[in-house]
């Protein structure tokens, strides 16, 4: 059946016109473009690169940055965008994410003139793609300690080292690396083929199967001083584009937990047992229903006032902590109801749920996992930063 929406709270009645457009847009995209490959997709552990061109004819690439091509929409019409695509698969909206947040925020923020020129227009068409190296072998939770260096060499710089868990590495025509300078962290654009640059995917993977995640490797890689983001110094920079992805993330598992619970409603209606009764009238079920929706309506209040905020410039990493950790959390626990709800239908490819449950694994731990966020809240309650 074609996806009425949930909104159990009238929450629609606080979004504009403009705004229900935009998700009106993203979710027919969903239905029709994303949703009748996915789970081929997912079997096949393929990404669905020829939907790339499609997403940036209507927007989604960089949506909410302005200039060179960018359609410059509302944080919460951007984060509409990105509840529709991930409520049809995570891997889809992790590939808009990278592109958008992590990729060209930094050009966009960071970046001289002459990089942006160069870079945006081609990545806001989908005729690059890019992505971001920050997580090391090592060094996940704590980026401050990593490996990766640069050093300078007359008017060049030289990066050593490895990332990896790298969303669209293998695919990307240009690479945001984070590297240790003698200055302090600084971050280069590497583009493909660039000598002493290479990468190689992570295979065998049960969750993000419709999207590429590879390794990273530098090894007396030159690039010029011109490749330098100028405008990026130290782990304040690589952080902000976290920053800006996480505030995507919180959106994008209130629309996975949308699918898990509606699947869920569904099937309760038709799916009958004990006096051929439909199992939506037990108690139990109704009671896991009601779980669900009241936890995606909090959801959805969390991530819209986010994007009020964020509107307004008033929104702080800490409050996108708290975003993304009750919204996958909530999610992941939807996803995990449901499958119950569908008994041995749940483990089947039939349904999303099991899809859905698996790529919020993921979500829950990249780009900041559940605990690292919970320190972030502690130490903005407390005063006292725990992890150090």
């Amino acid at each position: 059946m074609p996806f009425r929406g949930v909104d159990y709270f009238c929450v629609d009645s606080l979004l504009g016109e403009q705004e229900l457009m935009v998700r009106q847009t993203a979710r027919r995209f969903a239905e029709e473009r994303i949703l009748p490959l996915i789970r081929d997709c997912f079997r096949d552990a393929r990404f669905p690169s020829e939907l790339i061109p499609e997403m940036a004819e209507l927007g989604f690439l960089g949506a909410n940055l302005e200039g060179y091509g960018c359609a410059a929409m509302s944080n919460v019409e951007y984060g509409l965008v990105m509840q529709e695509l991930e409520r049809a698969d995570s891997g889809v909206r992790s590939f808009v994410s990278v592109q958008g947040a992590l990729v060209m925020y930094p050009i966009h923020a960071y970046g001289s003139d002459e990089q942006k020129r160069k870079w945006l227009p081609r990545l806001q068409s989908g005729q690059a793609v890019g992505c971001f190296g920050l997580t090391e072998p090592d060094f996940g939770s704590n980026p401050a300690g990593m490996r990766a260096t640069a050093r300078r060499d007359g008017g060049s710089w030289v990066l050593n080292g490895e990332k990896t868990w790298i969303t669209n590495g293998s695919m990307s025509d240009v690479t945001v690396v984070w590297a240790r300078a003698p200055e302090g962290v600084r971050g280069f654009l590497v583009e493909r083929g660039t000598k002493g640059y290479t990468t190689s995917d992570i295979h065998g993977k049960w969750s993000m199967r419709a999207s590429v995640t590879s390794s990273l490797s530098f090894s007396d890689c030159r690039v010029s001083e011109c490749d330098r983001l100028p405008g990026a110094a130290g782990l304040k920079a690589p952080l902000s584009c976290l920053s800006q992805a996480r505030y995507g993330i919180g959106w994008g598992a209130a629309g996975a937990a949308m699918d898990c619970y509606e699947t869920a409603r569904q099937y309760s209606l038709l799916r009958k047992q004990f006096d051929d009764r439909p199992i939506a009238s037990h108690q139990l079920v109704q009671e896991k229903l009601a779980w669900m929706i009241t936890e995606i309506t909090k959801a959805q209040l969390l991530a819209l006032h986010a994007g009020r905020l964020k509107d307004q410039g008033k929104l702080e990493p800490a409050h996108i902590s708290m975003l993304k950790r009750n919204n996958v959390a909530i999610a992941l626990d939807c996803a995990r109801l449901s499958r119950d709800l569908l008994g041995a239908n749940g483990i089947t490819d039939e349904y999303p749920v099991m899809r859905h449950l698996c790529n919020l694994e993921t979500v829950k731990t990249y780009e900041g996992t559940d605990h690292i966020h919970a320190l972030v809240i502690g130490e903005r309650v407390t005063g006292v930063a725990a992890y150090r």
